[in-house]
């Protein structure tokens, strides 16, 4: 098992540009992990000259424009502004010649102090020992999970009755995450865990494949060591298109990461 810095691990190629190996154990099914590609881009952002004085990715936008392959692959920087607090790069993910992830990014320095305000408090879980722990091979599907080999994501329970054929329809799964290699979480791996499995269309009763079109992210401070607790939730669902809706929480019970993404989904007829 390939720990998450040497899944995301990066050689110097030239001035903005990096060799990267992307990590078949980072997937779903045979598709590369949405959060693990922007987590690749924004630790090249933060190796990049952008990042001396701002070591912490704060914001990423990525768009999903072709899913490469695990193996090689270019991760390229450009430098769109430095300033005193921020620093703001435009990313690219390249393989065979072809731009398969781009993203902006926002560098800067987080720390660990708790919010001067907030409308959001934790969301309320079982103990861990009480949630599901998700497998790499989920029971009555065909689809495998590797990322379930490096991500120990629990699930609440009442958010896995999809799996016996009566989805709460409720529009959400909530769950606890660890690194399985026992690493804490940091600013770059919380983009995995913003980006959690399985998507929430199941829990509305919609099965099948929720390829990741645009994703957007905020990380809010430096997480305390330990679990992170994340929500997922839907906000609408039409056109084939779903949004999702993600929030996590450290172990001392502060917000330290939230995303949107849009996905599409196949909607019954």
């Amino acid at each position: 098992m390939g720990n998450f810095s040497e899944a995301t691990a990066l050689t110097v190629r030239g001035e903005g540009e990096f060799g990267a190996v992307l990590d078949a154990q980072w997937s779903v099914g045979n598709r590369l992990h949405g959060g693990y590609l922007l987590a690749v881009l924004a630790r090249a952002a933060c190796e990049s000259p952008a990042g001396a004085g701002h070591p912490h990715v704060t914001a990423v936008s990525g768009s999903f424009i072709e899913p490469p392959e695990p193996g090689e692959a270019v991760a390229r920087v450009e430098t769109l502004r430095v300033g005193r607090s921020v620093a703001q790069v435009r990313a690219a993910l390249v393989q065979e010649g072809r731009l398969r992830v781009e993203s902006h990014i926002t560098l800067g320095l987080l720390d660990d102090t708790g919010p001067w305000w907030s409308s959001h408090e934790p969301v309320e879980l079982p103990p861990e020992q009480d949630c599901f722990l998700a497998p790499t091979n989920p029971p009555g599907s065909d689809l495998t999970v590797p990322l379930m080999a490096v991500v120990e994501e629990r699930i609440v329970p009442e958010h896995l009755s999809f799996a016996f054929g009566a989805p709460t329809r409720t529009g959400v799964i909530a769950s606890w995450q660890r690194l399985a290699d026992g690493s804490d979480w940091d600013p770059l791996s919380l983009l995995v865990a913003l980006d959690p499995v399985p998507p929430v269309s199941y829990d509305l009763g919609l099965s099948g494949w929720v390829p990741t079109i645009q994703l957007s992210a905020f990380i809010r401070r430096l997480p305390a060591p330990g679990p992170i607790r994340v929500r997922l939730a839907a906000t609408d669902v039409g056109g084939d298109r779903m949004d999702e809706v993600a929030h996590a929480w450290d172990d001392k019970g502060r917000l330290v990461a939230q995303a949107t993404q849009l996905a599409a989904v196949r909607l019954p007829a």
